[in-house]
């Protein structure tokens, strides 16, 4: 658990590692910061295009096979725009990491989830998927202040020699495990059931709330909140704390509840926006808020995929990489309608635009649970587990 864990903190940092470093790669390879933004939508693509469709390609391969073959690639990928200078071969390989990273990660899950008991299945996928918000925390943070010293080029560097931790850690600890499920064309018609992709809908809605006010915080908090300089690096970095334990967390409250616990986040989402919006000028209150925020939006993760999983039945293997990619729909849409309401209004308009839609994904999410699998008690366990491997 611990080696999936390190590969889902390599690959996060390298998702989110270009957002610290765009003005130093644009001012590298001579293109404008607008143009350099074309990575973080190349890798979003990637991720939420490509990693279904190599899941789909691979699902017969042996899961150990797929991880160690998955972190080389990256490894040799993120060396690629180290040692040339083009943009458009920078942006390929943006696009091809950011697919083999929805690859390892619907294979991590599965495996995650293969080695655990039914009932601790949330807590594995938390373990799993807080590699990701740790690295939000403090890979991302650690990799500029690296990049600021040495360049961006030495911040690529340190998360290729990580990878290879990663790499070694992955042929030491991770066991043979052969697919036991049936091929692409047999799970097709279960991942992508109607019930699916109701279930989908909620991480779609929910992270489009959750970035229509992120992805532009730092306005908020200087305009509206008035700080600024080493002071929001504390706002932010207590938010990162706070997406971290929450998905640590989130896994108990799946294993418990997960349809209960996304209604759950997403009211808790709605009431933090909520008081960010009124009480932006008070710094405390705003703190709070982004530790609230955190707390619920990344604890309803777990939920998310245990959800899926489960309502996709024999489809398991394939359905794991959805919600990856339903998460990586909603960024872009979060993102873009939060954009549109900051042109057009003033700096809290994306907060308020990400309180809306929060509120939309409540019913959404209410809606959602009263989904059921394709079968039923003993025999919805058999097909799920069906869908995984072996336990070892």
């Amino acid at each position: 658990m611990a080696t999936l864990f390190l590969g889902m903190f390599v690959l996060g940092s390298s998702e989110l590692l270009v957002v610290g470093l765009l003005n130093l790669i644009a001012a590298d390879l001579e293109v404008s910061i607008p143009t350099a933004g074309v990575l973080v939508t190349a890798y979003a693509l990637g991720l939420a295009i490509g990693g279904p469709i190599l899941t789909a390609l691979t699902i017969k391969v042996n899961k150990r096979t797929i991880l160690v073959g998955t972190v080389v690639l990256v490894i040799l990928l993120t060396l690629v725009p180290v040692l040339t200078s083009s943009f458009g071969l920078f942006v390929v390989v943006r696009t091809s990491i950011g697919a083999l990273h929805g690859l390892f990660v619907a294979v991590g899950f599965v495996l995650a989830m293969s080695i655990v008991p039914p009932e601790r299945m949330g807590r594995a996928i938390s373990v799993v998927v807080s590699g990701l918000f740790v690295s939000t925390a403090f890979g991302v943070p650690l990799g500029t202040l690296v990049g600021q010293v040495l360049g961006w080029r030495g911040s690529f560097t340190a998360v290729a020699v990580l990878g290879v931790v990663a790499l070694i850690a992955t042929l030491a600890l991770i066991p043979s495990m052969p697919s036991t499920g049936g091929g692409a064309g047999s799970q097709a018609r279960y991942a992508f059931a109607p019930r699916v992709l109701a279930a989908l809908a909620v991480n779609v809605v929910a992270f489009a709330a959750v970035y229509s006010a992120l992805t532009y915080i730092v306005p908020f908090l200087e305009d509206v909140t008035g700080i600024s300089g080493a002071l929001i690096s504390l706002f932010l970095l207590a938010y990162g704390v706070a997406t971290a334990v929450g998905s640590f967390a989130g896994g108990r409250f799946a294993d418990q509840n997960a349809a209960r616990t996304l209604i759950v986040g997403a009211v808790g989402v709605a009431v933090s926006l909520l008081v960010l919006y009124l009480a932006g000028t008070i710094a405390v209150l705003v703190a709070l808020a982004l530790l609230a925020f955190g707390l619920f939006a990344m604890g309803m993760v777990p939920s998310m995929q245990y959800r899926v999983v489960s309502l996709a039945g024999p489809g398991g293997q394939l359905a794991s990489s959805l919600p990856a990619s339903a998460a990586n729909v909603g960024i872009a849409l979060g993102a873009y309608s939060g954009g549109v309401a900051l042109g057009a209004f003033t700096a809290s308009s994306a907060v308020i635009t990400g309180l809306v839609i929060a509120v939309i994904a409540i019913p959404v999410a209410w809606a959602a649970s009263l989904l059921t699998p394709p079968v039923i008690g003993e025999a919805a366990e058999s097909a799920v587990a069906d869908a995984i491997p072996e336990r070892t």
